[in-house]
């Protein structure tokens, strides 16, 4: 009786081995959905565009962009929860939506451990500290010193909360030990305006948005946000050279699916994805948005989900903020 139990479950096993295989072999022989939960023409979309085209060419599948915006970006996370775990339906996961989100809002409609499978990491993104070209403060350490000399004075604001550009200022806040004003916007436009116009001390923007302002004369960035030193601003100091040893906020970026997609097909998606991060087009695409491409494993997507997790839920608990509905 036992031995006609294990060679019953031995069969299932080799017949789910063999029908996944089988799965991964042909795939993909259909469209795949790729969710992108935010609005066109925004640095996720763009980014997410250059590397499924990259793909599509690659594969010869069609992969077909999906913007599903809303609840910061909680919303298309969730549609990816809920689709067919066999591979056609993939959607864009970011530092956002796979880990400060977890910690910012009360309820999440979806578990980004018991509803979603991660694939790839495609890309880092980068902030810029600046301040306006006005403004007497040259360096990092300039900021650190008049923040101290005024608690409560100096004001910075980001295009929302939990964005990189709050959480990297309370980050900054944390480990400079300045007590400053956090002004929320809605979108980083109005936060540019009002920094050009004096109403906010600094800010912190992609560099693809600072770089051009820098430029211009309008502003001075004295710090960026990356462990070395970035190719869009070779000039700028990072913070962790200015003296804010080990400061580091990534806007990171990869493509999850639902739970239960096939191992394989994952597989091939994350060597899929790592291919086309390589082609001159994509890399060239990525540099110009102030994007770098990301190599790894699901796993090892897996873990910097994990590290920056508790990173950020730190960060969200140290400055008190208030979890959103």
């Amino acid at each position: 009786m036992q031995r006609s139990v294990f060679r019953n479950l031995a069969a299932l096993a080799l017949t789910a081995t063999f029908a996944g295989n089988a799965l991964a072999a042909g795939y993909p022989d259909k469209p795949i959905t790729f969710i992108v939960p935010s609005a066109a023409g925004g640095s996720p979309d763009v980014l997410s565009r250059l590397i499924t085209t990259q793909l599509s060419r690659d594969t010869g599948a069609t992969l077909v962009v999906e913007n599903r915006p809303g609840a910061a970006g909680n919303i298309g996370i969730a549609l990816v929860k809920r689709a067919a775990a066999d591979g056609y339906t993939v959607g864009y996961g970011n530092i956002n939506t796979l880990a400060v989100n977890r910690s910012l809002f009360k309820r999440l409609p979806y578990d980004v451990d018991k509803d979603l499978t991660p694939v790839a990491h495609m890309f880092d993104l980068y902030n810029a500290l600046i301040v306006p070209a006005d403004s007497p403060v040259k360096s990092v350490q300039d900021l650190i010193d008049r923040a101290r000399k005024e608690p409560g004075r100096l004001s910075y604001g980001a295009s929302g909360v939990g964005t990189t550009g709050h959480m990297g200022g309370e980050l900054f806040k944390s480990m400079a030990k300045v007590d400053v004003m956090f002004i929320p916007y809605n979108g980083g436009p109005a936060a540019i305006q009002d920094l050009l116009g004096g109403r906010l001390d600094y800010l912190f923007v992609n560099t693809s948005e600072a770089a051009p302002l820098v430029k211009s004369g309008k502003v001075r960035a004295i710090g960026v946000s990356s462990l070395k030193r970035l190719s869009l601003m070779p000039d700028v100091p990072t913070l962790d050279e200015a003296g804010l040893k080990g400061y580091e906020t990534v806007a990171w970026g990869g493509v999850v699916a639902p739970k239960g997609t096939p191992p394989d097909v994952v597989a091939k998606l994350n060597a899929d994805i790592q291919k086309a991060l390589q082609a001159p087009d994509v890399r060239t695409g990525l540099e110009t948005l102030g994007a770098v491409p990301a190599t790894g494993t699901p796993e090892e997507f897996k873990q910097l989900i994990d590290r920056e997790t508790a990173k950020w839920q730190q960060i969200i608990e140290t400055a008190g903020i208030e979890k959103l509905d």
